[in-house]
């Protein structure tokens, strides 16, 4: 169903639509039905259409709301295919350049006075809505009043013109008629002839067709009929009704005939700012039949809605009488229209009552007297007589945000909360009500913090044991005091105990009486596989000892299996439980062989003193593809390769989960705990470290893994220069290189090209030619660039390491090229170029030097 409210809007435009449309047509413009599509051009088609889509219409309903403004279904479907024929193109973009800017000012103010707010609904400039506006201006509303075409038709239905009837007679004798009520206002019934019934209600027409037919059919009348009649009415006609006064769209309507007051209002936009919601007229034939109060609808659902509305019916909108605000603690704090003798319980019922906060004793009304306001208050008993004026402004306050007998008690109770202060309480009977002392609760003393009338405070210290017992006495409560009982663990430091060393949870715990170090170790998860337990040391904090004295170290020893042992040490608070290491623990050392090898893979260290020529000959030796002198060995620099190291890093970390867990919100061991996990952790990026990682890096792990959102680097590499021919050519010598853990040993294919970087004509890659020396690849590659260094040139080997050019008395001597190198030619740097001031500073400097020593000769 077309929204009436948009429609409304739609004729609004069309009301100021002069210049563009045919004078014949801007003179009937409230009648759709004098339009002529034909005269229109294409431009003014776009135009109508567009207009209607800026009130919300669809062309669809556009073209429904033509036909129910009056327009026929000939020009209706004109107007369908001239829209079509325009595309699909933006309408609204068409502009009218002869329109001048007063009647673009004008569809502008209908359109943001009609819709100006979100929720559709007109407000004053002071942003105070007024009570009733909604109903007509609210968008996307459901409510439209809208009559149902499917109902009976009412008896006091009154015909006109265009009215469909149905007769039907039935009974002895059986006829059926249907006629239409033409202009003239009769129905033309076969072989009866004309009756009017042009004004007449269905009742009353039933009963001028019952004596005009019961002189074919006798048996219609007498004392005891045989044969009855039935008239209905087969469609509703359309009725024009005129909307006056200070509404939003003011004008001429077609209406459907079982329309109301409500619907035409509604079709109008409803009164505007200006307009009375409690006294529109109904007005039929010159007399007033009817006054319709909208508050009646909205407060009370007691509106007129059986009240039809005829042809020719006139709505008048008059001036509202005054208009009052009520703010504050009501559930419609709105600006209201009151009638000459409304009270403010009358308002008050309008704003729907107070609400559950509201101070109800007392309101205050600003009341316009003269050429000021002046306030007054109104209280309770008082509000059924005050009388309200025009330009009343009513607030409403709220209560206190204060209890009359209220304490509290919170701390170490068993119920905390708030209690009602009843006569004689006092705190004894105040620890009773919460259901006792909790067993934690310091009794030494307990606090009350009082407010004063002055709305001060002040806090009163209470012997809690004393009073309790009976020794102290007893202190009476006053309004809002707050009693306050203290745990001993709110007094006391936080008592905790720390493991570190080979278990598999090392941190901080919490103590507890008479812990055992067994009973420490269980709750880190039990040792780990190298733990010795036969080696465990207590440190334990010396309280009021030498300076030079640290701690006190309690060795001690505990069964593997944890059993229980009667003469294990009892922990105290702050205990350091350290586990140490088996001396002759040790885990597997991995190293790896990759590239030309016949068994290239992971190996283990047998021993100490295995080298890289027993890697090698372990690896199956080197294939037919090896290059030999390409040959790199990688190894660690960032790793823990010590044990003494790696127990090092390992309690620096645990002395920062420590100094966190006794403060987390210490930023500096924060950052200084991820900092360490990030430069002191390694990454695995072969077998080796995955291995590796899995096994022996689970403290560092399980540090990682408490940290989210920060990866552990568990690997930094370097390549170590090796001379792997020397070193196969004599095994043990110097250059054969003790293995360690992490090493890989990388045997590369045969090169045959050589990179040239750095500052060349145009770096490339060279194929590797025997016996040339550098100067032939220095040429290949475009030679030297201007600002090349060619002092600095230098070479990198495919086994890493570097040689780089030597001179002596300008004869330089550049190192050789093999298979796999990269030689690289630094550059000089940007030539910074002499500033005038600099040149004459020399130039001056030079001739005085000169001078002098032309002096000295003289």
């Amino acid at each position: 169903m077309i929204s009436i409210i948009r429609f409304s809007y739609f004729l609004a435009f069309l009301a100021l639509l002069g210049l563009i449309i045919p004078q014949t047509f801007a003179q009937e413009i409230n009648d759709a039905s004098k339009i002529q599509v034909d005269e229109l051009s294409d431009e003014q088609v776009q135009e109508l259409l567009g207009r209607a889509t800026d009130a919300g219409l669809s062309k669809s309903e556009f073209l429904k709301a033509l036909e129910l403004q009056g327009m026929p279904p000939s020009e209706v479907a004109k107007m369908r295919k001239r829209i079509a024929e325009g595309g699909d193109e933006s309408v609204r973009s068409t502009k009218i350049s002869k329109r001048d800017d007063r009647e673009q000012a004008d569809l502008d103010e209908i359109a943001l006075g009609m819709f100006q707010f979100s929720d559709g609904s007109f407000k004053k400039p002071d942003g105070n809505e007024i009570f009733g506006t909604s109903l007509f201006y609210q968008r996307n509303r459901r409510l439209s009043f809208e009559p149902s075409l499917n109902q009976a038709t009412p008896k006091s239905y009154v015909l006109g013109p265009g009215d469909l009837i149905y007769v039907d007679i039935y009974g002895q004798s059986e006829q059926y008629y249907e006629a239409k009520v033409n202009p003239d206002g009769f129905v033309l019934l076969d072989n009866i002839g004309p009756v009017s019934v042009s004004g007449k209600s269905i009742e009353e027409a039933t009963g001028i067709l019952k004596n005009r037919i019961g002189k074919y059919y006798s048996g219609l009348l007498g004392s005891s009929p045989n044969t009855f009649l039935q008239v209905t009415l087969g469609n509703v006609g359309s009725i024009k009704v005129n909307i006056l006064g200070d509404v939003r769209l003011p004008g001429t309507f077609t209406l459907s005939a079982f329309s109301t007051v409500f619907n035409a209002l509604y079709a109008a936009g409803g009164p505007n700012e200006n307009g009375s919601m409690r006294k529109i007229k109904l007005v039929r034939n010159s007399k007033q039949i009817a006054e319709i109060d909208v508050y009646d609808l909205l407060i009370n659902g007691t509106a007129q809605l059986d009240l039809k509305l005829q042809d020719q019916d006139v709505i008048h909108v008059p001036p509202y009488l005054s208009h009052v605000k009520i703010k504050g603690e009501v559930k419609r704090p709105m600006v209201f229209e009151v009638l000459e003798e409304d009270t403010f319980s009358d308002l008050l019922s309008y704003a729907g009552g107070f609400t559950d906060e509201a101070f109800k004793d007392r309101v205050a009304i600003s009341r316009i007297t003269g050429n000021q306001r002046s306030v007054s208050d109104v209280y309770q008993n008082q509000f059924d007589m005050f009388i309200l004026k025009g330009g009343d402004e009513i607030s409403v306050q709220r209560i206190l945000d204060r209890y009359s007998n209220r304490v509290q008690i919170k701390g170490a109770v068993y119920r905390e909360g708030t209690f009602a202060l009843e006569e004689g309480l006092t705190l004894s009977q105040l620890v009773k009500n919460a259901e006792g002392l909790r067993g934690d609760a310091y009794t030494t003393q307990a606090s009350i913090l009082r407010t004063k009338a002055d709305l001060s405070t002040e806090m009163i210290q209470v012997n809690l044991r004393g009073v309790l017992d009976g020794t102290a006495p007893d202190v009476p409560l006053q309004r809002e005091d707050v009693v306050r009982i203290a745990s001993i663990y709110d007094i006391n430091n936080e008592q905790y105990v720390q493991i570190l060393g080979e278990v598999k949870k090392p941190g901080v715990y919490p103590y507890s009486s008479e812990m055992k170090v067994e009973d420490l170790i269980v709750m880190a998860g039990g040792f780990q596989e190298s733990a010795n337990a036969q080696d465990i040391e207590i440190a334990r904090r010396l309280e009021d000892s030498d300076l030079g004295t640290l701690a006190d170290i309690i060795p001690t020893q505990v069964d593997p299996d944890l059993g229980y042992n009667p003469d294990s040490p009892s922990l105290v608070p702050f205990d350091q439980v350290i586990v140490r290491k088996r001396a002759s623990f040790t885990m597997q050392k991995l190293v790896a062989v990759e590239g030309q090898v016949n068994s290239p893979g992971i190996f283990a260290i047998q021993s100490s003193g295995e080298r890289i020529s027993d890697l090698v000959k372990r690896s199956g030796g080197l294939n037919q593809f090896a290059y030999a002198k390409g040959a790199t060995l990688i190894r660690r620099t960032e790793f823990f390769n010590t044990e003494s190291e790696q127990l090092r890093r390992q309690r620096n970390l645990e002395g920062l989960k420590m100094k966190l867990a006794e403060d987390p919100s210490n930023s500096e061991a924060q950052a200084e705990l991820l900092q360490r996990l990030l430069t002191e952790s390694p990454e695995a990026e072969s077998p080796v470290d995955n291995q590796l990682a899995q096994t022996k890096k689970e403290s560092l792990d399980q540090i990682a893994s408490e940290t989210p959102g920060f990866a552990v680097k568990l690997k930094e590499t370097e390549a170590v220069a090796i001379d792997l021919e020397e070193i196969l050519r004599n095994p043990g010598s110097e250059d054969d290189i003790l293995l360690e853990e992490g090493d890989i040993l990388s045997v590369p294919k045969l090169f045959q090209t050589v990179r040239m970087r750095g500052d060349v004509v145009y770096p490339t890659t060279l194929r590797h030619e025997s016996g040339r020396s550098l100067k032939h690849y220095i040429n290949g590659a475009g030679g030297f660039e201007r600002r090349a260094n060619r002092k600095q040139t230098y070479v990198v080997y495919a086994n890493g390491a570097v040689k780089r050019t030597k001179g002596f008395l300008g004869i330089r001597n550049y190192p050789p090229v093999e298979p796999g190198a990269e030689v690289i030619v630094p550059t000089k740097g940007p030539k910074v170029p002499l500033r005038l001031g600099e040149i004459v500073g020399i130039t001056t400097g030079l001739a005085t030097l000169g001078l002098v020593i032309s002096q000295i000769n003289w």
